[in-house]
């Protein structure tokens, strides 16, 4: 079990996962093609940083950016290597999932990457319904990046 609660950003242990998450995005995806958020871009109005702690460890990191006031996008998920498989993901997705409908969203929208860095969160987003589609916001099309999106309406 996981206790997850809105992040302010300003501990050490959220800091330092964020760091990690975006040294591997950079390390597993080509030039041009990491939309990963840093710090500053985590820190603006419109988006919600959840973290998900075991005791006193942080477990996982994710965000929720408003695109809209029915469109939402999933940011800055990643999990704590010591909690890999243990289902800190699933618990922090299931929670964004949850917060975007309590806002009145409808649609849920994800980029992410091609290879085995990205393969276990792309399972986790088709295992809770999300569906492959094509890009949304300013996100160009590659041959790396990939969409996703979940209809929160027809789930309801």
């Amino acid at each position: 079990m996981y206790e997850i609660r809105e992040d302010d950003l300003s501990g050490q242990a959220v800091r330092a996962l964020l760091t990690l998450h975006l040294a591997g995005m950079h390390a597993s995806s080509p030039p041009g093609t990491v939309f990963a958020l840093d710090l500053s871009g985590l820190q603006k109005p419109q988006i919600t940083v959840w973290t998900a702690w075991r005791g006193d460890q942080i477990a996982c990191v994710g965000a929720l950016n408003a695109l809209s006031a029915t469109h939402g996008e999933i940011k800055s998920m990643r999990v704590h290597p010591d909690f890999a498989g243990q289902g800190a993901g699933a618990a922090m997705l299931d929670h964004i999932i949850a917060a975007a409908r309590a806002r009145g969203m409808v649609r849920l929208n994800l980029e992410t990457g091609t290879g085995p860095a990205f393969e276990a969160a792309v399972r986790l987003y088709l295992k809770r319904g999300f569906l492959p589609g094509g890009p949304f916001s300013d996100y160009p099309s590659t041959d790396f990046n990939r969409f996703y999106h979940l209809e929160l309406a027809a789930q309801r």
